[in-house]
């Protein structure tokens, strides 16, 4: 029978803690540049203007419908051959989910602001508004409300998504319990660990995407 032994992993425990650091530095830089970069999307895939709207689709559907794993490795190794730029594992890490995030938060706002009644852009056209002043002073605030439930749970899938950084040498939690596992022999140890570490930072965002669900339906 297997012998657990987690004491050897305290001497380790900075290392951990660096990882984790990393982990949450790459969440929140790729949640708010793809969050940037969905806004601008939604808005060109909302417009009539078919020059913009089909080179958005087609970046949604890219990256949407293959993994972010292949785009990490595509971003690190083939767009360097292909356009002469050298990118370090960080950089290619963030370019690579921020892009990827951004596909899904643009769908979020897209399906955000859709979702505002037509009565609302008439009664505001109505009152003199131009089009730019209905949607900063009319939609956009409904529609935020009814987007943060689904902005949580894409803030949740960017922190776990972050784990796959470790195949191009980022430093994350995930890379540092493979440096821990080479030099103690213990990996049961340390990848229990390593769930445990993400299950306290997870379960609480959970916890509030829940609430924030229930209280939006409640103020409904």
């Amino acid at each position: 029978m297997y012998e657990w032994d987690f004491s050897l992993l305290w001497t380790y425990r900075w290392l951990f803690a660096k990882g984790l650091g990393f982990t949450l530095l790459f969440t929140v830089a790729t949640s708010l540049l793809g969050l940037l970069i969905g806004l601008v999307v939604a808005f060109l895939r909302l417009t009539r203007w078919r020059f913009a709207t089909v080179p958005v689709i087609l970046y949604i559907g890219l990256f949407r419908c293959t993994p972010v794993l292949v785009q990490l490795v595509w971003f690190y190794y083939a767009l360097p051959g292909i356009t002469g730029i050298t990118l370090s594992p960080s950089a290619a890490s963030v370019l690579a989910l921020a892009l990827y995030g951004g596909a899904f938060f643009a769908e979020i706002i897209r399906g955000g602001i859709v979702s505002i009644e037509p009565g609302q852009w008439d009664g505001a056209r109505a009152l003199g508004m131009r089009r730019h002043e209905v949607m900063s002073r009319v939609i956009l605030p409904q529609a935020i409300t009814r987007m943060i439930p689904a902005f949580a749970n894409q803030g949740v899938l960017q922190l776990k998504n972050t784990s796959l950084v470790s195949v191009v040498a980022v430093p994350d939690l995930l890379y540092q319990s493979q440096v821990i596992t080479a030099e103690t022999y213990r990996p049961l140890e340390v990848y229990t660990t390593v769930a445990v570490i993400y299950l306290l930072v997870l379960f609480p965002l959970t916890l509030l995407v829940h609430w924030l669900e229930i209280s939006l339906a409640r103020g409904k």
